[in-house]
C-alpha cells in the first residue's frame, strides 16, 4: 500500500524565522508554500518536498535528518563552505571524516552539517 505514496521529510525549528533565513542564505532554498496554522513552510528540492515547522524539539535528533544526493560533490562542498557552512567531524574507526568529508573505499563521499536549529543534514554522492 505505501509503495506508491509520496514521503516527505519534516525538520523542526525552535526559531522558525531564523531557520527560514538559514535555508535561504546557506542553501538558496525558499518556501513553495507556507502554513500559518502550523507555523510551517514547505520546500521542494529535486522533486522531493520537506516541511520546516516550529517545534521545541529541534536539534534533539543526533542522527541524519535529511540528505542531499549530488552529482558534483566538490562543487557542492565549496558552495556550502563559501556560505559559511561548517562540516561535522566523525571518527568511528573505519568511518572517519577528514576536513569534514568521508570518502568510502568505492569512492563515494559524504559530509554532514547542522542547520541553524541543530538538525543534522548531509550531502553525498550516493
Amino acid at each position: 500500500m505505501f509503495a506508491d505514496i509520496a514521503l516527505h521529510a519534516t525538520l523542526p525549528a525552535t526559531d522558525f524565522g531564523r531557520a527560514k533565513a538559514w535555508y535561504a542564505e546557506k542553501l538558496d532554498l525558499h518556501p513553495i508554500a507556507e502554513e500559518e496554522q502550523t507555523d510551517g513552510a514547505w520546500y521542494e528540492t529535486g522533486g522531493v518536498r520537506f516541511l520546516l515547522y516550529q517545534s521545541t524539539f529541534a536539534g534533539s535528533n543526533r542522527a541524519t535528518a535529511a540528505s542531499f544526493s549530488v552529482d558534483d560533490f566538490p562543487s557542492s562542498i565549496a558552495f556550502l563552505r563559501a556560505r559559511g557552512v561548517t562540516f561535522e567531524e566523525y571518527d568511528f574507526g573505519d568511518f572517519k571524516t577528514e576536513d569534514g568529508v568521508l570518502t568510502l573505499p568505492d569512492g563515494n563521499q559524504g559530509a554532514w552539517f547542522q542547520d541553524s536549529e541543530g538538525n543534522i543534514l548531509a550531502v553525498s554522492t550516493i
